[in-house]
């Protein structure tokens, strides 16, 4: 009989001190997990980005969007460039995501799923001009994660701001900060 040799005991590893880094790719296919995780069938949005450039994703469950007019944005920047309008909205929300509706001059800020239903008085003054909150039984056209850049031809919609990983959204408050400052400078006054 031979004899087996005692398996060598393993060194513990010592982690080492720095910073988890993710590429890029990873971080986009973990947002695009989780945004499908709203639907029960995903392979539909996939095949909806293909054909529409957006899939239509239920809100209310796992975030929910501020519609903000284009109008109320340029009259914070005094700029109808796009670049520097998206670079303003990620440096005013704070990295925050967020979606540009080129054809209808929109944006969206996605907000935590339960923004609508805690900001009912303020949605109503918003309403003067034309911000909503949207929420349950509301459906959001969202853009395949790697449409990060406006495509004047196809008037398509897009990431003006990304979303830099799973479930970071929008602050609520900073998000209202900038439509009060929109709402001052269009005219509408501060009644909120």
């Amino acid at each position: 009989m031979t004899a087996v040799p005692e398996p060598r005991a393993l060194r513990p590893v010592q982690p080492e001190p720095g910073v988890l880094v993710h590429p890029r790719s990873d971080r986009r296919l973990a947002v695009e997990h989780w945004l499908l995780s709203t639907l029960s069938e995903p392979g539909r949005a996939r095949a909806q980005w293909q054909e529409y450039g957006a899939a239509l994703l239920p809100l209310g469950t796992l975030f929910s969007a501020v519609r903000i007019p284009a109008r109320l944005v340029v009259a914070l920047t005094a700029s109808t460039e796009a670049s520097e309008l998206d670079d303003f909205l990620d440096q005013a929300l704070d990295g925050g995501p967020v979606i540009r509706d080129p054809h209808h001059s929109r944006y969206y800020a996605l907000v935590p799923a339960g923004m609508p239903a805690t900001w009912r008085q303020a949605v109503d003054d918003w309403r003067t001009v034309d911000v909503d909150c949207l929420g349950r039984d509301s459906y959001l056209g969202v853009p395949p994660v790697s449409a990060v850049e406006c495509n004047p031809p196809t008037h398509a919609p897009y990431w003006s701001v990304p979303m830099s990983s799973p479930g970071m959204l929008c602050a609520p408050l900073t998000v209202a900060r900038l439509i009060a400052a929109g709402r001052h400078l269009l005219g509408e006054g501060l009644d909120a």
